[in-house]
């Protein structure tokens, strides 16, 4: 072993302590989220997700680092053959440039094309509790189980994987890696945001305070009810597709699904979540793309001081959907066409090499503090 090959850990020391501090005390937010490759987002994925992306890049870049991924590791935790894998990555990509993520603005990158989110895990695995994890939500609802299944149950042990298990490990490592001070999550997502947490504080307690705490990105929170059973949450698994808007929709696809949309013999309108959930799910789309400047309660009162029926309450909401859909179609088309794909292709690289970056410097405090 040579002299230099002595020194080099104390210079490298140096340098990530001062980067290290640096970054403790910018006033800087770096925003981390990510979506899995399923398929054509649909409009549950839009507002809950992509839509609240987009609206983050009007910061001033100097406020804020905007950093999003296509999770693609965690599509590998449910049976998926290799080819629906590479469609479904390009697919998602597609949607989220479409959508208006601008890759000048934001980083945007495929997780597996960052090795460091697997490594990263390993490492928060091995102080990770396998109390808590069994305790998640995530693994009971993929395998379609009871929210009071344990580990101990026969059939548990027999069909579940540990990827599946260990889930919010990577997305644990996800976050941490980038240092994240925010996450935008949802109601659905809220348990994992604390687990990133608590892994935080078994890695720091064990190691030195050197991962970051992440901070939730809460705001208005909109549920986007099935079209045809709307006391489920639109999802791209329901058989029926009649139950989903996808943001490549038609505007006359669009409008059909929204015209048949399940409600009740009542044909008026009025605002009950608990008794006309279908109408109630309709006035909530009709106030989010409205801006929020009415909300449900509001709408409904107008609708119903002119006399309107429930169609022309669907009318209204099937055109506002068109107007903000307006263009996501052609562009995304456009963008797996063109060059065959290869707009796509360059955005993933450059991504990628802004991820790495910020990867290579986390994982070297990391590495560091750990022994490795």
């Amino acid at each position: 072993m040579s002299p230099r090959t002595i020194i080099q850990p104390s210079r490298l020391s140096r340098g990530v302590r001062r980067w290290a501090q640096a970054r403790h005390f910018s006033d800087r937010r770096v925003i981390f989220s990510g979506i899995q490759p399923t398929g054509t987002p649909h409009l549950g994925n839009y507002i809950g997700a992509i839509h609240r992306w987009v609206r983050l890049q009007d910061e001033p870049g100097e406020v804020s680092d905007l950093i999003y991924s296509v999770v693609d590791l965690h599509a590998i935790t449910m049976p998926i053959s290799p080819e629906v894998l590479r469609r479904h990555r390009r697919e998602a990509m597609a949607s989220l440039l479409a959508a208006g993520i601008d890759p000048d603005r934001s980083t945007l990158f495929y997780q597996s094309a960052i090795p460091a989110h697997s490594e990263l895990m390993w490492i928060l695995a091995c102080r990770a509790s396998t109390g808590y994890l069994s305790r998640m939500t995530q693994w009971k609802s993929k395998l379609s189980v009871a929210s009071s299944t344990t580990l101990f149950d026969e059939d548990v042990r027999s069909s579940l994987k540990l990827g599946l298990f260990s889930y919010p490990v990577l997305q644990a490592a996800d976050i941490l890696l980038y240092r994240a001070t925010h996450v935008p999550v949802g109601d659905d997502q809220r348990q994992h945001l604390e687990f990133a947490r608590e892994c935080v504080s078994n890695f720091n307690s064990t190691y030195g305070k050197h991962l970051v705490s992440p901070t939730t990105l809460s705001s208005p929170e909109l549920r986007v009810m099935s079209l045809q059973n709307p006391a489920q949450k639109m999802s791209k698994s329901d058989k029926s597709h009649w139950s989903r808007i996808l943001i490549t929709d038609t505007p006359e696809e669009i409008n059909k699904k929204v015209m048949g949309a399940v409600t009740d013999s009542e044909n008026y309108v009025s605002y009950d979540p608990a008794a006309r959930p279908g109408v109630s799910n309709l006035l909530r789309l009709l106030s989010y793309f409205d801006s929020g400047s009415r909300t449900p309660e509001q709408l409904a009162a107008e609708l119903s001081s002119e006399n309107a029926g429930l169609g022309v309450l669907k009318q209204s909401v099937s055109e506002s959907i068109i107007a903000a859909m307006s263009g996501i179609r052609e562009r995304y088309l456009q963008l797996l066409a063109e060059d065959g794909g290869g707009f796509i292709d360059h955005v993933a690289r450059e991504g990628a090499r802004k991820a790495q970056l910020r990867a290579d410097e986390t994982m070297a405090i990391v590495r560091e503090a750990v022994g490795l």
